[in-house]
């Protein structure tokens, strides 16, 4: 096949030509058709007409998962009198198939995430529809023995050192020696001293057929609402289940490294606090900076070799190689990854006194999860999280001695987050001392500060908001049944000095309270970027 002029044929019936290292992307008005590059890179091989036929197969039938209505199919190349054509531009019959295309619908780069957040439209509800995207994603995945062996450390060590095989040279050139190395000592050591919890997420299930390569340019949402848009997630890896079987933690994490790369660590953060939120798995916060690490060496390894293609123009090597030099930088830095003060924040209160909005707020506020007991008790359950489980007050779902251990585990998953660096929010009720004092306690053991954030507001305020609840699909199985008891066997708090107690009137605007809370937990600063 004669590449150039494949590719010059073809240009003449697009409006626009986009390159990777692996494929060429024609834009024809309303459709896009892409064609793999006849290359073959050792990770992935388009060698041959059938190996690249069955690429855009794959490449298909995978991305259906979350863009079923974007992928077209497969058409082949032709040629007819001398041209290459796209087979459905061809009169049926004509010309001999030279190579095969995706044919997809084409979506407006407007709507593309990096483009918005290059326009600063990129909004923290753009952020959570991202992380439920993926956390509905994830529990759809296959996860079987298969795939998690991809998640065994051996497997892991593997695709480290061939990222350091492939760019010892070229990293050489764009870091210090001792840089380099730091990077390889960092992953390498990490793998080694945590193997355990490596094989613990294999044996949860947590190993799984993902996307392999969740970047910002590959999430679209079609609408101008974030909350009601419609998202499309692209270009998942086809060519390689190496690169596509693996922890959800990694898949994830190939995201937040992206947001943290454009300068956006407080949407990284906030995305992996939605994703644990919706999938109750606080124990990635023990791998995700050694996975995005992991992620910005692998996209560091990808821009140096768009930096050496010689057919590339001068200004796209400059431009890959000063970015290469900053994914390395970012993988560089994950070791030294603590950017706010860790604290422990306790937000109670009694039924309805809006704890949970306060958590989610604050959480953006904190760059912070929130671990919020109603989801932690259906997740232990089984049952999903706006499953109702109405019984009585202090009886099954709810009975005393169960809800000891969902606090028990509430305090677990609090303290994998603050042992990683990062500031975390406990969402319950916190109705008696004995359960503020636990949470104290919690604080108290790994030496961060404590909050305890009373939400207030008027009973008659509570029952009101109950009633709007009722109709609607919530998380939270409080009730104006089981109102008046709950608000009878709250116990005042007593046992907390001023400094750690903390009185929200919840009646009055969020802005205000957290201008009031900015005074007590430590935010992010107005306008942070990075």
């Amino acid at each position: 096949m004669r590449v150039g002029t494949l590719k010059r044929d073809l240009a003449q019936g697009a409006d626009e030509i986009r390159e990777t290292h692996i494929s060429w992307v024609f834009l024809c008005g309303d459709s896009v058709y892409k064609v793999k590059k006849p290359v073959s890179l050792g990770f992935l091989d388009f060698s041959t007409l059938e190996k690249r036929r069955q690429a855009c197969e794959a490449e298909v039938e995978l991305n259906a998962r979350l863009a079923p209505e974007v992928y077209r199919g497969v058409v082949p190349v032709i040629v007819v009198d001398g041209e290459h054509r796209f087979g459905e531009q061809a009169s049926v019959g004509e010309g001999q198939i030279v190579d095969w295309a995706v044919h997809m619908r084409r979506l407006r780069d407007e709507d593309r995430a990096d483009c918005r957040l290059e326009k600063d439209a990129l909004e923290v509800t753009h952020v959570d529809r991202m992380a439920e995207t993926i956390a509905r994603f994830h529990a759809d995945c296959r996860a079987d023995e298969e795939t998690g062996r991809y998640g065994e450390p051996a497997s892991i060590a593997g695709n480290v050192r061939e990222n350091f095989d492939q760019t010892h040279d070229a990293i050489r050139r764009l870091l210090r020696e001792e840089e380099a190395d730091a990077i390889e000592t960092y992953q390498l050591q990490f793998l080694e001293k945590h193997a355990g919890l490596f094989m613990e997420r294999v044996r949860a299930g947590r190993v799984r057929d993902g996307h392999g390569d969740l970047r910002l340019e590959h999430f679209y949402f079609e609408g101008d609402d974030p909350a009601q848009a419609a998202v499309r997630v692209l270009d998942c890896i086809e060519f390689n289940e190496r690169f596509r079987y693996a922890d959800v933690a990694s898949d994830l994490s190939f995201l937040s490294m992206d947001l943290a790369w454009h300068g956006r660590v407080d949407l990284a953060e906030r995305l992996l606090a939605t994703y644990a939120r919706e999938t109750s798995d606080f124990d990635l916060y023990r791998l995700v900076d050694f996975y995005e690490s992991y992620r910005g060496y692998v996209r560091g390894k990808v821009s140096t070799m768009l930096a050496g293609d010689e057919d590339a123009p001068s200004d796209a090597r400059e431009r890959a190689e000063r970015e290469a030099r900053r994914y390395f930088l970012l993988a560089l830095a994950m070791e030294r990854r603590p950017l706010l003060e860790p604290t422990l924040v306790a937000i109670g209160g009694v039924i309805a006194t809006g704890k949970s909005t306060l958590a989610d707020h604050l959480g953006a506020a904190l760059g912070a999860p929130a671990i919020n007991t109603d989801r932690i008790r259906k997740h232990m359950l089984g049952a999903r999280p706006t499953d109702r489980l109405y019984e009585g007050s202090w009886s099954g779902a709810y009975d005393p001695e169960f809800t000891e251990r969902v606090y028990d585990e509430v305090r677990r998953c609090a303290r994998v987050v603050v042992e990683s660096g990062r500031p975390v929010i406990l969402d319950a009720s916190f109705r008696s001392a004995a359960m503020r004092e636990d949470a104290k306690a919690l604080a108290a053991s790994l030496g961060v500060p404590f909050r305890f954030l009373e939400c207030r507001a008027d009973p008659d305020v509570c029952r009101a908001r109950l009633k709007v609840r009722d109709q609607q699909t919530t998380v939270s199985d409080g009730r104006l049944e089981i109102f008046d008891d709950f608000l009878a066997k709250w116990e005042p708090v007593t046992e907390l000095s001023p400094d750690e107690h903390v009185v929200v009137d919840t009646e009055r605007p969020m802005r205000e309270l957290l201008e009031q809370l900015r005074r007590h937990v430590p935010m992010w600063p107005e306008g942070l970027t990075e």
